[in-house]
C-alpha cells in the first residue's frame, strides 16, 4: 500500500500515544487518518515500558484521564480481538518515614474527591497483600484497588487494530523527514516516499519530538534518559495476583509477570542520553548495562524482597525514555504553528496516560478546543528557552528521580538553575534571598534573617522559612515591603485596532481613558477563563498587558491567534517582558516612600486606585500603577531594565527609616490567599466561568460589541443558579498544630465531600490556616446553603472543622487598598 497524497490527520509516531490518538479519532468519526512510523510500531520506547497502569494523578482531570485509560484497557481486547495482557490487581505504595506516610495519606484524601477507591493500610495489611515483603521498617501504605498492569506491545497493537478497523491507515518503515509549514500553519509532512498534505499534523515521536519540532521552529522541551529494570527468572512461590508495588523511599517499583518479578527504579541522579540527538535507526534497541549505577537500588531491593537473593536475573535492561523539565507530558496545539498538535514527553507514564490523552486530543483536534481543563499538560505552559539542549540535559539528571522523590510542598528544582535572572539578582542574594524558580526565572521566595541560611528544610508542616515569611507579611500590613516582580510577563499591544481587539477578548471594557488599569479575564466561547490579567491603556492606540510568568507563552499565543484571525487589522503585539523591570512597593507607608522619592502627589485625589501614571525616581521615568496582589495600599513600578538598579538603590535608601523590608513570593502567595485573589491554573481555569469564580464584577455585560464568551455567560446568568462556586475556607483551629492546606484537600459538608481546595496558605495577617476552592450543590451554591452546613477539611485522612464563606477573610471591604 502506497502512501496517500493527503489525509485529514497525519500522526507522526507509532508508539502507544500515536496509536491511541488514531484509535480515538476514528471512534469519533475522523477516519481519514494516516499514522507514519519510521520503523515498526512500538519500536522507540513503548516496547520496553514496564506497563504500569496507575490512576491517581496530581489533579482531578488528569486522574479522570488515567481512570479512563484503565477502563479502556479493560475492554480493548473484547472490542478488537487483540490480547492486551491487562490485569487489574491493584497497587500498593508503602512508606518508611512519617513524611512519606503523610504524603500517601494526603494523596488518599485527594483521591476521594476524584472518586477513587483508596484504602490506607497498616503494616500488617501490607504484608497480607504482598507476602514476600520485608516490613520491619515500614509504617504504613495505601492500596488502589483498580490500578493494574498491561503488556505495552500488545496494548498498542490492539489500539492500532481498532483504528484500522474503522478506516485509519498505518504505514511502518516510513520516516517523516520534515513538517511543512506555510504562513504559520502545518500543511503536511515530507517523507522519503513523498509529501502528504494534511489539515492537521500530530507529533507523537517520543524522544525524536524535540528535534523534529525544532526543525519547524517549535519548542518541545524533552530529553532522553537511561531507565533501568531487571526481570528475574521464574520464582517458585511467587503469587500470580500480586498488586504493583511501589517503594518510593527506595526509588523502586515491582511487578509480577508470568511468574517472574520485574523491579525497576527512578534513581535520584539519572543518566541523560542522546545529547547529540537520537539516531533515526534506533529501533528495539537497548543501552549498555551499568551495574554500578543500578547496584544501590538492587541491594535495597534484595533487603526489601528477600526472595530476590535466591532468584536468578534473566534480564538486566537499560533503555531510553524521554523526560520533560517539570515531569509532566505535553498535549495540545503548539503556540508557534497552527494545526500542529503534540502528544509526547511522557516521563515514563506513557502507558497509563495514553488512553486518556488519545481521547482528549482527538476531541481537541475535531473541535479545535480542549474538551476539558488540561493546563497542567498543555504545551503552551513552556517557554521557548526550555528547548535548549544543555538546559534539558542538566534538568533531566534530576527530573527522572523526582518521580519517586518526596513531593514536598514548595519544592524547588536543584538543577538547570539561573537561566533567567533579573537585574537585581545579586543584590537580592546579598539581602538574604532564598531563590525559587518559575518558568526559568530566579526569583526570591523568602529572605533569611541575618545569621541564618537561605536554604529550604522541607516538610508538610511549617517549614524553616515560616517565620521569615510571617515577618514579610507583617511588613506588608504595617509598613512597606519591596517585591521584585520582573518575572511577570508584559506585552505591548499597538495599532488603530488594538482597542477593539482587546475589548473583544476582555470581559471588562478596556476602552477607558489613558492611564486607567483594567483587571479582566479573557474567555473562550464556553465562558471558561483562558487568561486572568491586567491591561493598562497607555495611549489612544497603545496598551500594556501584564500576566503571570507561567502564562507568558499561553496568553501571548491566545492574543496573537485572535489578532491573526483578522488579517487586515492594524494591531501588533510585542513581548517586552525582558526589557521592563517591575517592582512592587506595598504597604501603608508605600505612598510616603514614593512621594519622598518622586515629589509626585500620590494622594487618593491625585492618584486613585486603578490609575497608572509616569513619575520620576532618580534618573528614571517610572510608570507607577496603583494596584496590588497582596491587598494593601501599593504601587507596581514599571521601568526600563537598565534603570532598575538605580531605582532600587534609591528605594532602599529612602525606605530604611520607614522600615522597608524585602519580601518574596511566599509572602505574596499568603497575602493573596487571605484576600481571595485568584491565580490562573490554581483557582481559575478554562472550565471555570467568572460567575462561578466570583469575578462577575469584571464583566461589562453591555459594552458595545460584547466580548468572546458573552453568550455563554449570559445563558449562565439567566439560569439564575450556580451549582459550582469558589469559596474561602478557614480552619477553626488557630493553634500552631493546625495543618497547612496546599492543594486538593477535600472540602466536606455535613460529612459529604462537595469540593476541594485549589490554593492554600497560612494567613500571617490573620493567623489562620486558610484556602480557597470550589464546592458544588446541584440546586445552587448560595449563602444560605453555605451557612447552613457543617464544614470540615480533610487533610491526610483526618477531618478538621472549618468555616466557609464567599468573601475574603482579610479586608473584605477593600478599605486598606483604597486608603
Amino acid at each position: 500500500m502506497s502512501i496517500p497524497d493527503r489525509a485529514s490527520v497525519v500522526i507522526i509516531g507509532g508508539g502507544v500515544a500515536g496509536c491511541s490518538i488514531a484509535y480515538h479519532l476514528t471512534r469519533i468519526g475522523v477516519t481519514d487518518v494516516v499514522l507514519l512510523e519510521r520503523s515498526r510500531l512500538t519500536s522507540g520506547t513503548t516496547w520496553h515500558a514496564a506497563g504500569l497502569v496507575g490512576q491517581l494523578r496530581a489533579t482531578r482531570n488528569l486522574t479522570e484521564l488515567a481512570k479512563y485509560t484503565a477502563e479502556l484497557y479493560r475492554s480493548l481486547e473484547a472490542e478488537t480481538g487483540q490480547a492486551t495482557g491487562f490485569r487489574q490487581n491493584g497497587s500498593v505504595s508503602v512508606a518508611k518515614t512519617p513524611a512519606r506516610f503523610e504524603e500517601l495519606k494526603r494523596g488518599a484524601s485527594m483521591g476521594k474527591t476524584f472518586g477513587l477507591e483508596i484504602d490506607v493500610l497498616t503494616v500488617g495489611e501490607i504484608k497480607e497483600r504482598w507476602p514476600l515483603l520485608a516490613i520491619d521498617d515500614l509504617i504504613g501504605g495505601v492500596f488502589l484497588a483498580k490500578d493494574g498492569q498491561t503488556n505495552p506491545i500488545d496494548t498498542t497493537q490492539a489500539l492500532a487494530k481498532g483504528a484500522k478497523q474503522r478506516g485509519a491507515r498505518i504505514f511502518e518503515n516510513t520516516a517523516v523527514t520534515k513538517i511543512r509549514v506555510e504562513h504559520g500553519r502545518a500543511i503536511g509532512v515530507e517523507t522519503r516516499d513523498g509529501f502528504i498534505a494534511a489539515d492537521t499534523v500530530v507529533l507523537c515521536a517520543g524522544m525524536w519530538s524535540h528535534s523534529i519540532a525544532r526543525e519547524c521552529g517549535v519548542a518541545v522541551p524533552l530529553h532522553a534518559a537511561e531507565h533501568f529494570y531487571i526481570v528475574t527468572e521464574p520464582m517458585i512461590g511467587l503469587p500470580g495476583n500480586l498488586p504493583v508495588l511501589r517503594v518510593q523511599d527506595e526509588c523502586a517499583y515491582y511487578k509480577e509477570d508470568a511468574g517472574k518479578l520485574l523491579m525497576g527504579c527512578f534513581e535520584p541522579v539519572a543518566k541523560p542520553w542522546g545529547m547529540q540527538g537520537i539516531p533515526e535507526d534506533f529501533s528495539f534497541e537497548t543501552l549498555p548495562e551499568d551495574y554500578d549505577h543500578f547496584e544501590p537500588i538492587l541491594d535495597a531491593a534484595v533487603r526489601r524482597v528477600p526472595a530476590l537473593a535466591d532468584a536468578g536475573i534473566q534480564l538486566f535492561f537499560n533503555g531510553p525514555e524521554s523526560f520533560t523539565p517539570d515531569d509532566r507530558y505535553y498535549v495540545g496545539e503548539t503556540p508557534e504553528v497552527r494545526d500542529l498538535f503534540v502528544a509526547t514527553g511522557f516521563n515514563s507514564i506513557g502507558i497509563q496516560s495514553s488512553g486518556g490523552v488519545g481521547k482528549v486530543l482527538a476531541q481537541w483536534i475535531l473541535d479545535r478546543r480542549p474538551p476539558m481543563d488540561l493546563c497542567d499538560v498543555d504545551i503552551r505552559r513552556i517557554v521557548p528557552f526550555q528547548a535548549n539542549r544543555r538546559y534539558l540535559h542538566d534538568r533531566t539528571v534530576e527530573s527522572l528521580g523526582l518521580l519517586y522523590a518526596m513531593h514536598w510542598p514548595y519544592y524547588q528544582y536543584q538543577t538547570a538553575r539561573g537561566a533567567r535572572r533579573t537585574a537585581l539578582h545579586d543584590r537580592l542574594l546579598a539581602a538574604g534571598a532564598c531563590m525559587g524558580e518559575t518558568a526559568g526565572w530566579e526569583r526570591p521566595n523568602w529572605f533569611a534573617a541575618p545569621g541564618t541560611t537561605p536554604q529550604y528544610e522541607y516538610s508538610y508542616g511549617r517549614q524553616n522559612w515560616f517565620d521569615a515569611c510571617g515577618a514579610e507579611c507583617r511588613a506588608v500590613r504595617d509598613g512597606v515591603a519591596l517585591f521584585d516582580q520582573t518575572c511577570f510577563a508584559k506585552f505591548l499591544v499597538q495599532g488603530a485596532d488594538a482597542c477593539r481587539i482587546l475589548n473583544h477578548l476582555s470581559t471588562a471594557s478596556v476602552d477607558v481613558p489613558a492611564g486607567r488599569i483594567v483587571y479582566t479575564q479573557w474567555l473562550n466561547d464556553r465562558a471558561g477563563i483562558e487568561a486572568d490579567l491586567t491591561i493598562t491603556r497607555l495611549g489612544a492606540h497603545e496598551f500594556m498587558v501584564v500576566t503571570s510568568a507561567i502564562c507568558q507563552t499561553r496568553d501571548l499565543a491566545w492574543l496573537r491567534t485572535h489578532i491573526a484571525a483578522e488579517p487586515g487589522a492594524s494591531c501588533t503585539v510585542t513581548d517586552v517582558t525582558a526589557g521592563i523591570a517591575m517592582l512592587g512597593v506595598m504597604g501603608p507607608r508605600s505612598r510616603e516612600l514614593l512621594q519622598s522619592l518622586s515629589g509626585a502627589d500620590l494622594s487618593n485625589a491625585a492618584h486613585p486606585f486603578g490609575q497608572s501614571r509616569e513619575i520620576e525616581i532618580g534618573y528614571a521615568f517610572v510608570r507607577a500603577s496603583r494596584i496590588t496582589y497582596v491587598g494593601e495600599l501599593g504601587w507596581e513600578l514599571y521601568l526600563p531594565a537598565e534603570h532598575c538598579l538605580d531605582v532600587y538603590e534609591r528605594l532602599l535608601a529612602a525606605g530604611e527609616p520607614l522600615g522597608l523590608r524585602h519580601a518574596g513570593y511566599h509572602a505574596m502567595g499568603a497575602c493573596r490567599v487571605e484576600k481571595g485573589y485568584r491565580h490562573w491554573s490554581h483557582d481559575i481555569g478554562d472550565e471555570d466561568t467568572p460567575l462561578e469564580a466570583g469575578l462577575g464584577f469584571t464583566v461589562a455585560w453591555d459594552k458595545p460589541g460584547g466580548f468572546l464568551g458573552r453568550d455563554a455567560l449570559l445563558a449562565q446568568r439567566a439560569r439564575g443558579t450556580l451549582p459550582k462556586r469558589l469559596v474561602q475556607v478557614m480552619l477553626q483551629d488557630s493553634s500552631e498544630q493546625a495543618p497547612l492546606l496546599y492543594h486538593e484537600e477535600p472540602i466536606v459538608r455535613d460529612g459529604i465531600i462537595v469540593g476541594s481546595i485549589k490554593s492554600g496558605a497560612w494567613g500571617h495577617r490573620i493567623a489562620r490556616s486558610i484556602g480557597m476552592g470550589y464546592v458544588s450543590c446541584e440546586a445552587s451554591v448560595t449563602r444560605e446553603w453555605l451557612e447552613s452546613g457543617r464544614w470540615e477539611i480533610e487533610v491526610a485522612c483526618q477531618r478538621y472543622p472549618a468555616a466557609v464563606q464567599l468573601q475574603p477573610w482579610y479586608d473584605p471591604k477593600n478599605e486598606r487598598i483604597k486608603s
